[in-house]
């Protein structure tokens, strides 16, 4: 029995779990299930309408909200994103190691994205995002710790930072107000100056009026006046962001529009699994190193790669391990780039060793993956080291393993070979489409009548819910909205959420529904 706050629970959403134990798709009996007489969508789009009007017309005598309204009167989020096709200007933060600059990158984005901890070197690659201060959009280019004279991969981390400096329509110079100017400080300063670029002056790490008076110090740097900040507090950053927009450009010089395309592909799956040999087989180049040694790769790498005629784009990423909270250091923070690297593409492509049983750790990648409302492509690696015997055996293990996510479409390959590699694409391309399907809200409601009629809620405690209206808030993953008079139980939504794919597809896609209960209106 639910208790009254599940009962007015705004939204109760359903996805597919790969980690939970198998569960019983409804409570109807599965004889009913077999004899629903779901039409094929040959219904006219009349009908449709008219009962799509009707349903809305009942729901006028209904407690609705604001957020009912909007979602009712056609706001609809198809998941674009709003900075597509925009050239916008680029602001590249730069500095020392270990002054601060990855945590102002996140106060700046209002999120905590850019990996931060209290020692230097933890990031090494050039990252951009999306931001917006004050009515305007930017990108902010977060930077690896520039030193001089130094060798190896801080060499590589420091000529990054130069590039992102020659790259920038401004640049924010953070120093570390409580150490005070350095002479790496100053070589930077000559590298700016150099450069020619508008240079803001950031001193952070000033928690308090009486660090200010440190700040002034950096006067003698010669960029004019520091403002001084605590990006971890989110002290002073107002009016650093305002300085910025004043030397930004408003037209960029060295922006780049965000494509609408191509498509974003992570490749993910647990450590030595075969992702950067599929990432080498698909690029046609050793692109990213691969070594028998588990973790080799840690930073997700980017390749623009064509696959018949189509650009897309593929994303190694570092392996998942079974207890993220266990790692430490640079595996930790791999793991955290993994999670933000899903999370970016729009299709993941969730490689399994053939050779080798399901693994907590695998049902624990494709729950990420699936928590993440990202399409979904399950691809078993090394297929072709499996005996012509075993394979019939293995394939019904499969079926019994992924029993959760049947739905997602998959391919058997090599990525050491290139054996049907090819077959990729078309799987892709499936699981895209039905992460952007959109279904009309007339078409919606006449599945949603017919199947409530054949198979109705079950009874409890006397009472029986009704639906009184269904609508598709948004794509990417797919999500829908019902409006009942009472609550749905979760084997209920299953079962909607079962004859949703019957009847409209979604392979490769998650999608979840939701359940909104609203009360009759006091006359």
């Amino acid at each position: 029995m639910s208790t009254p706050e599940q009962n007015l629970s705004e939204d109760t959403a359903t996805t597919a779990d790969p980690t939970s134990a198998p569960q019983p798709t409804s409570d109807v009996p599965e004889s009913a299930q077999q004899q629903v007489p779901l039409t094929d969508g040959t219904e006219s789009d009349g009908d449709d309408a008219q009962r799509e009007h009707a349903l809305r017309v009942g729901l006028e005598d209904y407690e609705l909200g604001d957020e009912d309204i909007a979602l009712l009167g056609g706001e609809f989020d198809d998941g674009t994103g709003e900075y597509a096709g925009v050239p916008l200007p680029v602001l590249a933060i730069v500095g020392r190691p270990n002054v601060g600059k990855s945590t102002l990158v996140n106060r700046i984005i209002g999120r905590r994205e850019a990996v931060v901890e209290d020692k230097p070197g933890v990031t090494r690659d050039r990252v951009s995002y999306p931001a917006e201060w004050g009515g305007r959009r930017f990108m902010v280019v977060d930077t690896g710790g520039w030193e001089v004279d130094v060798a190896g991969i801080e060499a590589r981390v420091a000529e990054q930072a130069e590039v992102a400096i020659s790259l920038a329509d401004a640049v924010m110079f953070v120093v570390d107000a409580t150490v005070g100017p350095t002479s790496t400080d100053e070589q930077v300063v000559k590298l700016l100056r150099k450069s020619g670029k508008p240079v803001v002056l950031c001193a952070n790490k000033v928690d308090g009026p009486r660090a200010e008076a440190d700040a002034s110090e950096l006067w003698s740097l010669g960029l004019g006046e520091p403002h001084p900040v605590s990006a971890l507090h989110g002290r002073g950053t107002g009016d650093l962001l305002d300085a910025a927009m004043r030397k930004l450009p408003k037209k960029t010089v060295h922006g780049v529009a965000v494509p609408n395309g191509p498509r974003r592909v992570a490749l993910v799956g647990r450590p030595n699994v075969g992702k950067s040999s599929l990432l080498n087989k698909v690029a046609g180049s050793e692109r990213v190193v691969v070594d028998p040694t588990a973790g080799t790769t840690r930073d997700p790498v980017d390749e623009l790669i064509t696959l018949k005629g189509k650009d897309w784009v593929f994303v190694d990423t570092a392996g998942i391990r079974r207890r993220v909270h266990q790692t430490q250091g640079a595996d930790f923070y791999a793991s955290l780039r993994t999670q933000a690297a899903i999370e970016k593409a729009e299709v993941a492509v969730v490689l399994l060793d053939a050779s080798e049983k399901l693994t907590e750790q695998d049902t624990r990648v494709i729950s990420q993956v699936i928590d993440s409302g990202r399409s979904v492509v399950i691809a078993y690696n090394k297929w072709d080291l499996m005996d012509e015997d075993r394979r019939p055996f293995l394939e019904r293990e499969i079926e019994k393993d992924l029993v959760q996510v049947q739905w997602a479409p998959r391919v058997n390959i090599s990525a050491a070979t290139g054996w049907h590699t090819d077959r990729l694409v078309p799987a892709l391309e499936r699981s895209l489409a039905s992460w952007d399907t959109r279904i009309s809200t007339g078409r919606l409601n006449s599945f949603m009548g017919e199947l409530v009629a054949a198979n109705p809620h079950p009874l409890r405690g006397g009472k029986q819910p009704r639906i009184l209206f269904a609508t598709q808030a948004s794509t990417r993953p797919p999500r829908f909205v019902i409006f009942a008079t009472g609550f749905l139980e979760a084997g209920y939504r299953r079962f909607i959420e079962r004859r949703l794919r019957e009847t409209f597809g979604f392979e490769g896609s998650p999608i979840s529904i939701s359940v909104r209960v609203r009360e009759k209106r006091k006359r």
